[in-house]
């Protein structure tokens, strides 16, 4: 077992934070999962986004911005330096969750994940001295506003490398010990855990096959008292409402279960989760997800039906994504 080069520092920082704490069970399991998760027998990208993390030139940071929409820092570097760093980082392309700016270059991302940060924030709990757990966290941008928010320490999963490499970018600059980003998905995470005091799940629950395994998931990482932060694509409807899509929706296959948001709550109720509260319902619109430079596929334009935006290609109605939070 090796454990991948750019993961080594975090399995020593958690080996050494979570020695004596709840988490001190998932040290047994952590190195072999880090090692599956970078496996370049999986993943024939990784030593091209590899060489591109190394490119990273080397600058002088002289302010953070974690609690700014575009999250990154400032700091001083030639033209050269600058097109150097905008070269490795368009290495990592597409980047999905952001947006950044780094020095002189800005990553606009596909989503812009600052409006959906602004929209949770009415019904967050304070982060302060807290330890959060963000499932399917893509690059960390999240993450990177959580620990701005005051979290004491943040950990981000997502099973995708090329976001960990993405977020690893970003940490080359800021380098903030109590924040790391794991290749692993939620099914990985030991049971029960009862570690997390905030545990965000946003943009996955459609993606389950079993939305009640994952929810239950995310309730075992919770410590009793602790807040779930919820998002997911949801469908106007009663307590008895639930699109179940058959093939693609919006031109993604693995899309399972669309509830509207009072099946939803019945379904947290249900798993002994208390004080089910819709935050936020919004209509996902093409200037919050759409194609950039840093993005140069196909996005929400492309994935609505083009005579009539309220539905997708398929005709079902177009993503509109709800916030819920719960306690544990």
């Amino acid at each position: 077992m090796t454990i991948p080069p750019e993961l080594l520092p975090d399995l020593r920082a958690l080996e050494t934070r979570w020695h004596e704490s709840e988490l001190e069970p998932w040290l047994v399991q952590l190195p072999q999962q880090l090692a599956e998760g970078m496996a370049e027998k999986r993943y024939g990208d990784l030593p091209r986004w590899r060489e591109a993390l190394s490119a990273l030139p080397p600058l002088k940071v002289e302010t953070l911005h974690l609690n700014d929409a575009n999250v990154g820092c400032t700091g001083s570097g030639s033209a050269a330096q600058n097109r150097a760093l905008h070269d490795a980082l368009q290495g990592l392309h597409p980047w999905r969750k952001g947006p950044y700016r780094l020095f002189d270059v800005h990553i606009d991302t596909e989503w812009r994940s600052d409006w959906k940060w602004q929209r949770l924030l009415p019904g967050l709990a304070p982060l302060e001295g807290r330890r959060v757990l963000d499932v399917g966290c893509g690059s960390g941008y999240h993450c990177w506003r959580m620990l701005g928010a005051g979290a004491q320490e943040v950990i981000g999963i997502d099973p995708t490398p090329l976001f960990v490499l993405q977020f690893k970018a970003v940490q080359h600059f800021l380098q903030q010990p109590n924040i790391h980003v794991l290749p692993l998905a939620m099914e990985q995470v030991p049971r029960p855990l009862k570690a997390f005091d905030t545990v965000f799940s946003m943009g996955v629950l459609y993606h389950r096959r079993s939305p009640m395994d994952h929810l239950l998931e995310l309730k075992d990482a919770l410590r009793p008292g602790g807040q779930l932060v919820l998002e997911t694509l949801v469908v106007p409807g009663d307590e008895q409402t639930a699109l179940v899509p058959q093939g693609r929706y919006a031109r993604m296959g693995n899309v399972w279960f669309l509830p509207s948001t009072a099946t939803l709550c019945q379904w947290l109720t249900k798993l002994g989760f208390k004080n089910c509260r819709v935050i936020d319902t919004n209509v996902t619109s093409s200037d919050e997800q759409r194609s950039t430079d840093w993005m140069r596929f196909h996005s929400l334009a492309q994935f609505l039906h083009p005579d009539d935006p309220s539905l997708t290609i398929e005709g079902y109605p177009a993503p509109c994504r709800a916030i819920v939070t719960a306690d544990a």
